[in-house]
């Protein structure tokens, strides 16, 4: 019998994930890991692995709903707030040279989620350098697996309810309010780089004074955490500082790591010279490259944003991911619109069918140039624009989405001159430093069975700490879920009971008896004015038959009037017949049929409409 941990069929959909899409997840628990699939495979009504793989291969869409359900974002501004004060005031403050004008400060936030902890990262260094020195010497390389939660990490904006967690004053010092939303300080937010990277696969970020990796290990297996821990002890300096989060202990990497603080899970690494180790790395580039490199990509990231031309990106999604300085002002767009869908923007349309074009650009895979497009500003005068459709594609030849270049060539249109431009197409992905590293061969002398035991113990212990922590993440995640059906039901409840509250006033307001039925006769409204003609309440003929009702009206003579009502032979009738009301007086009771029509134009039953005409006699 086959274990659920070495189940052969889902090892097999672990590989076409990572042959297929490039995400290696074989590191990861497999406890964890099943629970989280089983999650996304009850949505479509799957109960085995199996049925799921093919699943996938037959809707290749489905690739980003189950990655959005694997990685569990869940995080928060200053998440266990005792641990980052610790940090700042007693870490921070005291090892780090804050005095210093020019020395760099490198930190790396691995698994950073959509943000939220790499601005954390930046308030809290922000306020121990001072703005001036946080902008000179700071540089936070920000990464994760989840390039959904990196596209809203880069937006920088964030809602009242993500801000809740700390102090009005820190609000009103780092974040702008635009509209709903509150946006990181740009002048800040230039010292953050968001990037993708696999801790398990890619080369770590390297020289290092500060690393952030909070709840990140314990989604993965014991062996993958220790080579991911290898890796960070490469990457920080002998002086530098390894903050986790609360469910990773590192009890049994001693070798790597000493505590400086166990409760907030704060470590520093064994310097790299002590350690009895052989390490044969492939050779880095050079401090001087390296630091040309990190003034390239900032150098890039400004220039993008003043370049005259007005310039727009549009990722595989159809949503908007840039827009700069120029295309702002041209086109109203605001930093909200930044990651909306392009056809929900003005600009998709006006002043030209942009859609129409992208799908051409990734059917063809070639750019395209439109001239002469005509604009009508609201002074009466026309501008002409040249648009530019640049396909943008990695190395690999993969296609990353679009960018869309407005040239203004109103001045040389009378001229009848065409411009030639040459496309530079901006890259997208920050260069990562190539390293590998030799596997680490070391030798451990045995321990004494005590010993043996108890970090038996003790890895049990960890392990399921981490498991119940990965379960709150997940409860925590569905709670939220949850939070936001009930909020949309009670709002659907209230708009329900507000459109009963206006149909009753309206009956009760007809100066005539007003009966509904259904498509069997059946009584399902009764107003007050019928109460009042015939005698009976409306609780003590509701689902009653109009036909079996013993009051003063010869009901038997509606059957027919009714049924043709309901089979369509009339739209509309009226007929009049001689009454008896509950006072006992002969009336003549004029009676209107309608047909009751749903929302999807079919009968469900008629409407009758009863008044007293005249009285034949006391």
């Amino acid at each position: 019998m086959t274990t659920s941990e070495n189940d052969p069929v889902f090892e097999s959909l672990l590989e076409f994930l990572r042959q297929s899409r490039g995400f290696d997840f074989t590191g990861y628990k497999r406890s964890s890991l099943q629970r989280r699939v089983r999650k996304q495979m009850q949505s479509h009504n799957i109960d085995n692995f199996g049925d799921y793989l093919d699943y996938l291969q037959v809707h290749p869409e489905e690739f980003l709903p189950l990655f959005n359900t694997i990685l569990i974002n869940v995080t928060g501004f200053y998440r266990d707030l005792n641990a980052w004060q610790y940090l700042q005031r007693q870490v921070i403050n005291r090892n780090f040279d804050l005095e210093s004008d020019r020395k760099p400060i490198r930190v790396w936030s691995a698994g950073c989620a959509s943000g939220e902890e790499a601005y954390t990262l930046a308030m809290i260094l922000a306020d121990s350098l001072g703005i001036e020195k946080f902008r000179q010497r700071v540089k936070i390389y920000a990464t994760d697996l989840d390039e959904e939660a990196l596209s809203q990490a880069r937006h920088a904006s964030y809602s009242d309810k993500d801000l809740n967690s700390f102090p009005q004053e820190l609000r009103d010092r780092f974040f702008e309010q635009v509209g709903n939303l509150y946006v990181f300080r740009p002048d800040l937010r230039r010292a953050v780089i968001f990037g993708r990277h696999d801790l398990v696969q890619d080369a770590p970020i390297s020289r290092l004074d500060l690393l952030v990796c909070r709840n990140t290990l314990m989604y993965f297996n014991a062996e993958t955490q220790g080579k991911i821990l290898q890796r960070f002890h490469f990457a920080l300096k002998n002086s530098g500082i390894l903050f986790l989060g609360k469910a990773e202990m590192l009890l049994t990497h001693t070798n790597l790591f000493t505590p400086i603080n166990l409760q907030h899970r704060i470590f520093r690494p064994v310097p790299k010279n002590n350690r009895q180790r052989t390490v044969t790395l492939v050779p880095l580039i050079d401090d001087e490259m390296d630091n040309a490199i990190e003034r390239y990509s900032r150098v890039r990231e400004i220039a993008f944003d003043s370049v005259s031309l007005a310039q727009l990106i549009i990722d595989l999604n159809g949503n908007l991911i840039l827009a700069n300085t120029p295309a702002r002002t041209l086109f109203n767009i605001n930093l909200l619109d930044l990651g909306r869908p392009l056809q929900d923007l003005e600009i998709s349309y006006r002043p030209l069918e942009l859609r129409s074009y992208l799908d051409e650009i990734y059917r063809t895979r070639s750019n395209i140039v439109v001239n002469d497009v005509v604009r009508n500003l609201r002074d009466n005068t026309t501008q002409y624009l040249d648009v530019q459709f640049n396909l943008l594609e990695d190395n690999n030849g993969e296609m990353l989405g679009v960018s869309i270049t407005f040239t203004d060539v109103t001045r040389y249109h009378e001229l009848q001159e065409e411009l030639q431009r040459a496309n530079q197409e901006l890259e997208t992905a920050n260069e990562e430093l190539q390293s590998s590293n030799e596997e680490l061969e070391t030798t451990n002398e045995e321990l004494q069975s005590t010993n043996e035991e108890l970090e038996t113990t003790n890895e049990e212990l960890q392990s399921t700490n981490e498991e119940l922590e990965t379960m709150n993440e997940e409860l925590q995640s569905t709670n939220e879920e949850l939070q936001t059906i009930n909020d949309e039901l009670r709002q659907r409840t209230s708009e329900l009971n507000q459109a009963n509250a206006f149909l009753n006033s309206i009956l009760t307001s007809l100066q005539a008896g007003v009966v509904v039925v259904n498509g069997q006769f059946n009584i399902l409204t009764w107003n007050e004015e019928a109460e009042n003609m015939w005698g009976l309440r409306a609780d003590e003929v509701q689902e009653q038959s109009i036909l079996s009702l013993d009051i003063g009206l010869p009901v038997e003579q509606l059957r027919e009037p009714i049924r043709n009502c309901l089979t369509g032979t009339t739209n509309s009738q009226e007929i009049t017949l001689e009454a008896v009301n509950r006072r006992g007086k002969r009336i003549q009771c004029r009676i209107s049929l309608n047909p009751l029509i749903s929302h999807e134009r079919e009968r469900q039953g008629v409407i009758l409409l009863m008044e007293e005409v005249e009285i034949l006699d006391q």
